[in-house]
């Protein structure tokens, strides 16, 4: 499992580790001689300018962030509008084609709604299997019906079917795409660095040991949002599929 995965451990993890990091800084500073005003300058440039690079750093991820969180609300939104419309064109075939094609839909909309409500990993695995495999009962069935009426009507329902079977995909491939881990080790060091400066460059160390403590608490915050936002299954954060079982209501409605 990845960290991660997890936005709890993410904020547990990363406000030790910086806290930890302003207090090296400080010891550090407690075993060597006393800074030099021009010294104590120069670093403090270097902190400022950490600081901004840092808060650029997390900016910039927290937007990646939301944009991957919208991006999977849209898609689950385009994937109620696929069914919901394939479902209507499923009328244009033959009575006994329609029957089958509006089953299966149902079936269908009932196992996406699970995968985005399901959070163990054993169930997901048998999730994307039903999901596959009724993806080819779909693609089948109106197969099957445009056949022997090859006319531009029953071309509609096939073009229907298409959408739903790529907005599955266009789904699955959103809730892949996260922040790369890259980019979270870049923050982290860079966020290490500028509590190690603070600890380091701090006047009269022993009246600092709390607040040594709100930069590590800040950071963590921002951290833990970020990946709330990018965690599509471990946080709290999550995509709730509303239009999928408002359109799987209204299918069930007399």
């Amino acid at each position: 499992m990845k960290v991660v995965n997890v936005p709890a451990l993410v904020f547990t993890l990363g406000l030790l580790a910086l806290w930890l990091s302003a207090q090296t800084g400080a010891y550090v500073r407690r075993n060597r001689r006393n800074l030099d005003e021009a010294e104590r300058q120069d670093l403090g440039v270097i902190l400022a300018a950490a600081l901004t690079l840092l808060g650029l750093i997390v900016g910039f991820s927290f937007s990646m962030a939301v944009t991957r969180y919208d991006q999977r609300k849209n898609y689950e939104e385009e994937e109620a509008n696929a069914i919901g419309t394939e479902y209507l064109r499923a009328g244009l075939l033959r009575s006994g084609d329609a029957t089958k094609v509006r089953e299966l839909l149902r079936s269908y909309l009932s196992v996406r709604i699970s995968f985005y409500t399901s959070h163990d990993a054993h169930e997901l695995e048998q999730i994307n299997t039903s999901t596959a495999q009724l993806q080819n009962d779909l693609w089948s069935a109106v197969q099957a019906a445009a056949g022997p009426q090859q006319t531009p009507v029953v071309a509609l329902a096939v073009s229907g079917m298409n959408d739903v079977l790529n907005s599955q995909g266009y789904t699955q491939a959103a809730w892949r795409n996260r922040i790369p881990i890259a980019a979270w080790g870049m923050m982290v060091a860079i966020a290490i660095c500028c509590n190690l400066l603070i600890g380091y460059t701090a006047r009269h160390i022993e009246r600092k040991i709390i607040r040594f403590f709100i930069l590590p608490l800040i950071v963590s915050i921002a951290f833990f949002l970020i990946d709330e936002m990018d965690t599509p299954r471990g946080g709290v954060i999550r995509v709730v599929p509303q239009n999928l079982v408002s359109l799987s209501r209204s299918l069930r409605a007399p």
